[in-house]
């Protein structure tokens, strides 16, 4: 198992860490719909809304790298959806298929009725195999499949929203 992890709240620090690994993610069209790199800059208004009382943002680190990411987010913005919550996750290319995703799912499982939330979701694309496995293993249900939402280089993706209720 995926027992040797261990995370902590990132810190501003960690920012530009946390935005390598999410633009190594890119070119591979199978996890981010966004197509181009994103800035530092970019960044920082998201990174300031992960708070640790409601939405946080944990890093695994090794040795002084970060070897990934998981935060949870705003699911929609209004306040009947305060309590559910988008789950993301970006592993550093070295630290995939080492059991990181697991262990991040599983202490992101238990951590969400500590900051409130009862509803955790995964908007990943189709064609993620790895994701929707992962994301499977631990009993998330698919409740929607939005065909053909999203174009990744004229190729045209579909997303699943996979949602699980935690508390």
């Amino acid at each position: 198992m995926a027992s040797h992890f261990t995370h902590r709240l990132a810190n501003s620090g960690d920012l530009p860490a946390i935005v390598a690994i999410y633009n190594s993610t890119i070119a591979s069209r199978q996890v981010t719909a966004d197509t181009e790199a994103v800035t530092l800059e970019s960044r920082r208004a998201w990174f300031a809304e992960h708070t640790p009382e409601r939405r946080p943002l944990w890093v695994c680190e090794q040795h002084g790298r970060i070897l990934g990411w998981l935060s949870f987010s705003n699911f929609y913005g209004r306040p009947a959806y305060a309590g559910t919550a988008e789950l993301s996750i970006y592993l550093h290319e070295t630290a995939r298929g080492l059991g990181l995703g697991s262990y991040f799912l599983a202490q992101a499982i238990a951590h969400a009725p500590q900051i409130e939330v009862h509803t955790l979701l995964g908007f990943i694309f189709g064609h993620n195999t790895p994701s929707l496995s992962l994301f499977a293993a631990y009993d998330f249900e698919t409740w929607a499949r939005m065909p053909r939402v999203a174009t990744l280089d004229g190729v045209e993706r579909d997303l699943i929203i996979l949602g699980k209720r935690v508390a």
